[in-house]
């Protein structure tokens, strides 16, 4: 019959393992929220909240199509003739 306790050696090392992964990640995070996001907040928040950036503008970021970016010509856009693409008149 096998014991738990002769494990006991290797879960005292994972949980060591363990308990430093989380060290590691519960410090990165405290240094990331106050190094980071509270001066963000202190800078760029404060600054948006008080207008004093200009207005967020959702169409700066959205994924523009083709036929919208500047300096960009289309060729071929509205093909003639028969060829390997769809066609309006109703058939392939």
């Amino acid at each position: 019959m096998l014991i738990l306790s002769s494990f006991f050696p290797f879960y005292q090392f994972l949980w060591t393992v363990y308990f430093v992964c989380m060290f590691l990640v519960g410090f990165w995070c405290i240094f990331m929220f106050f190094g980071y996001v509270i001066p963000l907040w202190l800078t760029a928040g404060l600054a948006e909240y008080f207008g004093k950036t200009k207005p967020f503008d959702p169409e700066e970021v959205k994924r523009k199509i083709i036929t919208e970016q500047e300096g960009v010509e289309l060729l071929y856009s509205n093909p003639k003739g028969r060829g390997p693409f769809l066609h309006t008149d109703g058939h392939h």
